[in-house]
């Protein structure tokens, strides 16, 4: 029950739910319910996005913020606040109009999905129109949120997409309505970076949750986004419209665009402003509000005829009624009407004769226009005011005081220079740009430019980049440095100074910046429209640039040495056309002591495309029309969008040099292209590791490169600095594909092979590699190769009961009856570690020597009745194994079976009935003797059980079982007893793993997860680890020894043993009898027996 009220007080932010909120609550279960339609809007949701809203992690309200900032951006309404307010009693006709109307209706919103489309004829007034409209929503909408985006061609990237209108959307939607921001609480991470998808998604989930509160929305001037931009976006709001009707939310959508593009709406109302009276009636009021004239019967002709002529276009109104005004000056009324005649009724015509009267600085307009059409970006003003006067006046330059260059005068400046077709935005970071979309339209689309300068012919778009790039230069050619006082070393770019001096830089030089960015940029583009850029390329004073875009840089890695080449300069900024113009093109592979090093690669890490199709284009045409490389050239330019983007965050490192860096890309083109365009290339040149380029492809999983390197001759067996092959490295971490491609090379060498062998055995260790022992058999390993302790494959198959493997092995050849350096077959192992019945069957099935001995004559029988398998050793003994086999010290299955307390095997091999109970050691003890000194009873009662055991026994000392018997009291070690044995063994185990491990840390050194001092570190903590284990043997001994003296029954067994009617007062060399041992004892019970036995055989 606390859930909701930790989400009330979260969604609310400590407040009183609003009616947003509330109405949010209601509407999320009539929208969950509108079916497959619904479910589809969930479905596009960004992959960014994580689980559904209820179960999303809630964010801060500073984290909150943050997203908020995130869809921020310049300029975002620059567009709408540059936009003049709509004439004194113009544009009202629309309050009245039908389908507007309609449109604000809602009980029409079933008809028309809330969208409403005005169009018009570029410069109808548009815009205007929607900015009236925007304007009188806020007035009278009052609980409406409203929100707007102004497309502007002519500005930013952003200003211009379907991206930015989603983010400025939502933006104002969740600052006006600060209850829907907790759809931010579906975002995964932060700084997010936005899409058009998570964009839609968020903005889809906001207004689903408006509920019963209205929504407005006016988009202006689609026609100035891309068309397919367009027809994705209104496909989105229709979809909106259907979803929101049908769930009972108010949502309008105004848009306004030219005729153009030819899109139709399934529902909606569409507006045309050339068809409306009251269109026609504004363009009246502005004629007789401005036309300076008098107001006689020649006068209303004039206003009849402009307003005929006008055809609905606004700006050509605006335009001629400026005009008019100007040539009246003086003029007779009826003069007016005759230049009136002249002009053009088109907009485009209108504009050729605005820039065609232009005789006095006919220089700076055509600059003026020249900067507005072909800059990258918009320009700020004083950034035009700079690039116009480094065209017409360049010994005029100066650095930038605001103080002498009011923004009026710069405003007049502009107006002059353009003739009043560029314009200053509204906004609070100005530029400049079109006073509308249709003077670009006529200059380039309408083919205006050679119209109005004629002497350009068909080069004007090139010979106007060649013109901006000599003002760039001119520009870039104040010495700037001793303006702002600069040394010749500048200080590190993130430090405090250096921020400093380019906040110096850009304060007093504001066309620095744009102007060491894109000189190359102009130049580029004037080569490629033909005009040459020799000159410029052999006469560049490139120190000069680069100490200017070193002081500009905020960041030092991307800053370049005073002694960077032009050519490195030109890949790095992808300007292919002055590439394959410089003197040293084919220069691209010298390395340079830059970030990227060849100026090849300063144009592979930056994406510079344009940059690398040069440099495979002249490589290419310096070879023979056979090379391979016109090939390559060619799937170059087929891949463009499915070439992996390397990224600018790789640094070059000389050590390693140019195909090694390539071949971890695993770039197979660019591999082979460098291999056959460089005379450099070294094949088998070594870093610090000892890696070579066919190391870092195999290491990268490259399997294409790894093929490419080695038909061009590397090394497959080359050894890196710990003395590992490639295909050891690839065998033993288990890269199946890479050591497939490796075996399949006829040129792996003996010394590979014993790799390959090594590997074997590496990999029968993990059950989980059978696929890498199968390629291994394939390649050819061999499977009774040893490793240092002389286990092979199949012995350790056996030893960890790797059934599959042991399978594999054996259908591969593999010896069933190698020993090891202790003398133990895969079936000792087999039956020491007691594995399944079906591997020792397995092992037997194959011929192993069920009888095989080791160094110490023991047979597998004999360690399985040692260690208590009765399995193993019931298999063994089906087997037909020696149930008499005896070892070095004299002892067989049942002296160990019977030492070590292993009932159920003692058992077994007495049921055989064939198991020698005659058995002594070297001081005439017997089985009996032993057990009973045990205080075994169980066992004791079994051997005696057989009726072949002579209870009386007696060893070297004259000591019969029974004296044994009495004799416990504690637990001594003599030196072949069978625990001390064990104990040995147990560190020879701890040992022989310890050496394993060591081993496979050594192998598995690499040089990108352990450096050479980690290397070191593993192999202490391997040895520490087996000082570990033999601590623990240790406890293991005392532990054996303390419950073996804890779980001796002397009193049983001598019940038995008297049961047996041994022979009580049996003295040994020493005189003494079991009683008088059990007197010195103290032990009263055993006394008391051994009395009441001793009584009835003297009754006897």
């Amino acid at each position: 029950m606390a859930r909701p009220e930790k989400r009330r007080k979260v969604d609310s932010d400590d407040t009183p739910l609003n009616q947003v909120q509330i109405d949010a609550r209601t509407t999320e279960l009539h929208f969950n319910a509108l079916g497959s339609n619904a479910a589809a809007l969930h479905r596009v949701a960004d992959a960014s996005l994580t689980q559904p809203r209820g179960e999303n992690q809630l964010l801060s309200k500073e984290q909150r913020y943050e997203l908020l900032n995130s869809l921020r951006f310049d300029q975002m309404d620059s567009r709408r606040m540059t936009i003049k307010r709509a004439h004194a009693n113009t544009c009202e006709w629309l309050l009245n109009n039908p389908e507007y109307l309609d449109w604000l209706d809602p009980s029409q919103l079933d008809k028309h999905h809330g969208l409403l489309w005005i169009k018009g004829k570029p410069g109808a007034g548009k815009s205007t129109l929607m900015n009236f409209a925007l304007n009188n929503a806020h007035k009278t909408m009052e609980k409406t949120v409203i929100i707007s985006f102004f497309f502007n061609a002519r500005g930013d990237d952003l200003e211009k997409s379907a991206i930015g209108m989603y983010r400025s959307m939502l933006l104002q939607l969740l600052e006006q309505a600060p209850a829907l921001q907790n759809v931010f609480n579906s975002l995964q991470c932060k700084p997010y970076q936005w899409t058009v998808e998570s964009l839609r998604f968020l903005l889809r989930q906001a207004i689903r949750s408006l509920g019963k509160s209205s929504l407005a929305c006016f988009v202006d001037a689609l026609d100035e986004c891309d068309e397919g931009q367009i027809r994705d976006m209104l496909s989105f709001f229709e979809q909106m419209g259907r979803q929101t009707t049908s769930a009972g939310i108010r949502f309008q959508m105004c848009f306004s665009s030219r005729n153009y593009p030819y899109i139709t709406l399934t529902n909606g109302l569409t507006l045309v402003l050339e068809e409306q009276e009251g269109h026609n009636l504004d363009i009246n009021h502005y004629l007789n509000d401005k036309l300076k004239v008098p107001q006689n019967q020649v006068a209303e002709e004039i206003y009849i005829d402009l307003q005929k002529r006008a055809s609905g276009v606004f700006l050509w109104v605006v335009l001629v009624v400026e005009m008019l005004n100007m040539e009246h000056d003086g003029d007779h009324i009826y003069n007016l009407r005759e230049k009136l005649r002249d002009i053009p009724e088109d907009v485009h015509k209108l504009f050729h004769g605005i820039l065609t009267r232009a005789r006095a600085n006919k220089e700076q307009v055509l600059l003026c226009i020249q900067w507005v059409l072909f800059s990258r970006q918009p320009l700020k003003p004083e950034q035009l005011y700079f690039a116009i006067l480094s065209g017409v006046e360049p010994e005029a330059l100066h650095d930038w005081n605001p103080d002498n260059m009011t923004e009026s005068t710069l405003r007049k400046f502009i107006i002059n220079c353009s003739k009043g077709l560029v314009e200053i935005t509204r906004s609070n970071k100005p530029t400049v740009q079109f006073i509308h979309e249709s003077v670009k339209d006529f200059l380039l689309k309408e083919n205006g430019l050679k119209e109005v300068w004629p002497d350009f012919g068909n080069n004007f778009q090139a010979e106007s980049h060649n013109r901006l790039k000599h003002c760039c230069l001119n520009y870039i050619s104040m010495d700037v440095y001793t303006k702002l006082e600069v040394h010749n070393s500048l200080p590190k770019a993130s430090s405090k100074e250096a921020t400093e001096l380019r906040q110096q830089a850009e304060k007093g030089f504001p066309f620095l910046s744009y102007a060491i960015s894109n000189i190359f940029y102009y130049a580029n583009a004037a080569q490629g429209g033909g005009v040459s850029q020799m000159s410029f390329l052999t006469t560049f004073q490139l120190a000069n640039w680069i100490k200017l875009a070193n002081l500009l840089e905020k960041h030092q890695v991307r800053r370049h040495t005073e002694n960077a080449s032009f050519l490195y300069i030109l890949a790095e900024n992808d300007m292919g056309n002055l590439i394959q113009s410089h003197p040293s093109c084919l220069s691209c592979f010298e390395v340079e002591d830059e970030r990227y090093g060849p100026p090849f690669f300063a144009a592979l890490f930056t994406n510079s495309d344009e940059a690398m199709r040069t440099f495979l284009k002249t490589q290419a045409e310096r070879k023979s029309p056979t090379s391979p490389i016109h090939n390559l050239y060619e799937r170059y330019c087929q891949s463009r969008n499915k070439r992996p983007n390397f990224g600018p965050s790789f640094t070059f490192s000389r050590q390693r040099g140019i195909l090694s860096h390539l071949a971890e890309l695993g770039d197979q083109t660019m591999v082979e292209f460098y291999l056959v365009s460089s005379d450099k290339a070294n094949i088998e040149s070594e870093d610090k590791n000892g890696w070579t380029p066919l190391w870092w492809a195999a290491k990268n999983g490259h399997e294409d490169v790894i093929k490419l390197l080695l038909a061009a001759g590397a090394n497959i067996n080359i050894k890196d600095k710990h003395g590992q092959t490639l295909l050891g490295w690839a065998t033993r971490d288990e890269n199946k594909a890479i050591a497939k491609v490796l075996l399949q090379m006829d040129n792996t060498n003996v010394e590979s092979r014993h790799y390959i062998s090594r590997a074997l055995i590496f990999h029968v260790d993990n059950k989980e590699h059978e696929a890498v022992i199968k390629l291994l058999l394939t390649a050819g390993a061999d499977t009774n190769a040893k490793d240092e302790d002389g286990l092979t494959a199949l012995s350790w198959a056996a030893k960890i009961g790797y059934e599959a493997a042991i399978h594999l092995l054996l259908a591969a050849g593999a010896d069933v009856h190698v020993k090891d350096k202790n003398g133990w077959t895969p079936l000792w192992w087999a039956a020491m570690k007691g594995c399944e019945a079906i591997i020792i069957r397995t092992l037997l099935t194959a011929g192993a020597d069920v009888d095989a001995r080791d160094k110490d004559n023991r047979t597998p029988l004999l360690w399985a009745a040692r260690i208590g398998y009765e399995a193993a050793a019931h298999l063994l003994l089906a087997a037909g194994a020696d149930i008499n086999a005896k070892d070095k010290h004299g002892w067989t299955p049942l002296w160990w079976a019977t030492r070590k307390d292993h009932q159920a095997i003692v058992q077994l091999l007495l049921q055989t009935d064939k198991v020698d109970l005659g058995l002594e050691d070297k001081n005439s003890r017997t089985l009996l003797s032993w057990a009973a000194g045990d205080g075994n009873g169980p066992i004791v009662g079994l051997l005696l059980e057989t009726g072949k055991i002579d209870a009386d026994s007696r060893d070297d000392s004259g000591r019969t079982p029974l004296f044994y018997a009495v004799s416990i009291k504690g637990h001594y070690l003599l030196e072949d007893d069978p625990l001390v044995e064990d104990f040995i063994m147990q560190i020879v185990m701890l040992e022989e793993e310890g050496r394993k491990r060591m081993r496979t840390a050594r192998q598995e050194q690499d040089y990108v997860a352990r450096q050479e001092d980690d290397s070191c570190q593993d192999t202490q903590t391997t040895e520490q680890l087996i000082e570990k284990a033999t601590a623990n043997a240790n406890t293991w001994l005392r532990r054996i020894v303390e419950m073996r003296a804890v779980k001796r029954d002397c009193e049983t067994v001598i019940r038995l043993l008297l049961a047996a009617g041994v022979d009580v007062n049996a003295a040994d060399k020493n005189s003494q009898t079991p009683l008088l041992l059990a007197a010195k004892n103290g032990n009263e019970a055993i006394i008391k027996l051994l009395q009441e036995k001793s009584r009835h055989f003297r009754d006897d």
